[in-house]
C-alpha cells in the first residue's frame, strides 16, 4: 500500500556519537503515536537504516510502503531473528494501548544504543519506526538461545499474508 502516511519528526540532538538521552527522544516520537493512535491497540518496529548498508532510510521506507515491512531479503540473519523453537517469525515489535501519560519509543533508543556496544559493534541511531495495527497481527510466543526460561511476546506475524501492507498503519522518520 504505497498510500501509507510517513510522518517525519526532526530530531537533531539525537546521535549516537554519546549516550542519547533515550526519555527525551523517546518523548517525541510517542507525541506523534500519541496525536495519530490514542486509544489504539499498536504493534511499534523501530529499525535503523545504518543496519542495511546498501540502502538509504528513504530506499527502505519505499520498501516498506511496498512490501508493508522491511524483510526484503527474507533469509537475512540478524539480531533476534532466531528462536530456540526455530518459529516463523514476520518481525520483531512491541506492542502497546497508546494512552495519554503513556511512555513508548524510550523502551527501543536505549537498547539500540546500549546491546551494540556491549557487543564491540556500533551503536544503532533509530531513523525509522513502523506502527502496525495489532489486530491485523498474531503473536508468536518464543524464546531466544541463552534466555529459554523467557517465554517473549515480540514475535509477530500477519494474519492475512496477501494484505500485508493493510496492517501497516504509518511509517515515522526520523531526521
Amino acid at each position: 500500500m504505497e498510500n501509507v502516511p510517513v510522518h517525519e519528526i526532526p530530531i537533531p540532538e539525537y546521535n549516537v556519537k554519546d549516550r542519547p538521552d533515550h526519555a527525551a527522544v523517546g518523548a517525541k516520537i510517542d507525541d506523534v503515536l500519541k496525536h495519530h493512535f490514542l486509544g489504539q491497540h499498536v504493534a511499534v518496529r523501530c529499525i535503523g537504516s545504518q543496519e542495511h548498508p546498501d540502502k538509504t532510510a528513504d530506499e527502505l521506507i519505499a520498501i516498506i510502503k511496498t512490501i508493508g515491512h522491511d524483510r526484503y531479503e527474507p533469509d537475512r540473519k540478524g539480531d533476534r531473528y532466531e528462536n530456540v523453537e526455530n518459529k516463523h517469525i514476520d518481525f520483531f515489535a512491541l506492542d502497546f494501548v497508546i494512552e495519554p501519560e503513556g511512555r513508548y519509543l524510550e523502551q527501543f533508543i536505549e537498547p539500540f544504543y546500549e546491546w551494540p556496544k556491549r557487543a564491540g559493534r556500533e551503536p544503532v541511531r533509530l531513523d525509522i519506526v513502523l506502527v502496525y495495527d495489532f489486530s491485523a497481527l498474531e503473536v508468536v510466543e518464543h524464546r531466544y538461545e541463552g534466555r529459554e526460561s523467557e517465554v517473549k511476546r515480540d514475535g509477530f506475524v500477519f494474519r492475512n499474508h496477501d494484505k500485508k501492507t493493510e496492517a501497516l498503519k504509518t511509517i515515522i522518520k526520523i531526521l
